[in-house]
């Protein structure tokens, strides 16, 4: 099948209105929690793709007819999860960056008991966009119990979170590549699946669409990783906005120490066209899943 999106121009246009949406999320101006919102504004609104609510928006308009408006709430949830995690990823007790998205990490601009708490709003915050009353949302309450539902499992103690635990024990460790394969199949990969299978959620998908989907994720969550473990090795601190070469400095196994650059890049292409093969029977809807896989595996940052 022939796509034809401008996958360049897409991604730009859902980005606009993710960006628009989180500014209306966070208070702004002067009250007691000012600070905390300071914080969390600075993460939040300081950058990024936006792949993952992108996804959510995505899947669900290829297989329904929600509009945007409907959808932004549940996809800024993804991005809460998201920027919450780069967050506390970057304190020192955990990776102990100074960059993110090429300015200052949150704990060395707001300190770090801020960094911990605004971390923790967003979490929250996400939980709080996904189950609005009924006054406030077209979705019905047993599609948004689903999506809460996948919205935890995808970050949480068998998700996400799940990923890290495993990848802090695994430094400076001699680990096996279906060690590395599980770490980052929940570290990266199940918040990426949990975006796909909310979209399809919310868009209405069948069964066996929503089983699709699903695969479709994992296999574009494998890439993902791929994709950054290559970044890491071969970027600039300019290309990436935070610094090269730190897989390698905290003694991290990564996909390029099992296959090599170029080896790494096969598997990733590999993963790209497997993912896009998942989506045969979706019709012209899906074209921006299908171009979104191949930008994950050529993206420069």
């Amino acid at each position: 099948m022939t796509c034809s999106v401008d996958i360049q121009a897409y991604l730009e246009q859902q980005r606009q209105k993710v960006d628009h949406f989180l500014t209306t999320v966070l208070p702004d101006g002067q009250n007691l929690h000012e600070p905390l919102y300071q914080s969390m504004r600075y993460s939040l609104l300081g950058g990024g793709k936006r792949v993952r609510p992108i996804l959510t928006i995505a899947t669900a308009e290829s297989v329904g007819s929600l509009s945007i408006e409907d959808l932004l709430p549940f996809a800024a949830a993804l991005e809460c999860i998201h920027t919450y995690s780069l967050v506390h990823d970057d304190l020192p007790v955990m990776d102990n960056d100074d960059f993110r998205r090429g300015r200052l990490t949150n704990h060395k601009v707001f300190g770090e008991s801020m960094a911990v708490l605004a971390g923790d709003a967003l979490l929250t915050m996400a939980f709080e966009l996904c189950s609005q009353p009924p006054s406030k949302t077209t979705i019905g309450l047993d599609r948004q119990v689903q999506v809460i539902y996948e919205l935890a499992v995808g970050a949480g103690h068998d998700g996400m979170v799940g990923g890290q635990v495993l990848d802090i024990q695994s430094e400076n460790k001699d680990i096996d590549l279906l060690t590395l394969q599980a770490i980052h199949n929940y570290k990266t990969g199940r918040l990426i699946r949990a975006a796909v299978r909310i979209g399809g959620i919310l868009g209405g998908a069948t069964t066996s669409q929503l089983d699709q989907l699903t695969k479709y994720a994992e296999d574009i969550g494998l890439a993902f990783q791929i994709a950054d473990d290559v970044l890491n090795m071969t970027g600039t601190r300019e290309e990436l906005g935070k610094d090269a070469g730190t897989d390698a400095e905290r003694g991290k196994k990564t996909y390029p120490a099992f296959y090599g650059i170029e080896g790494a890049r096969t598997l990733g292409e590999q993963c790209i066209n497997r993912a896009i093969q998942r989506l045969e029977d979706f019709d012209h809807r899906a074209d921006p899943l299908r171009e979104l896989a191949a930008f994950i595996i050529s993206r420069k940052n």
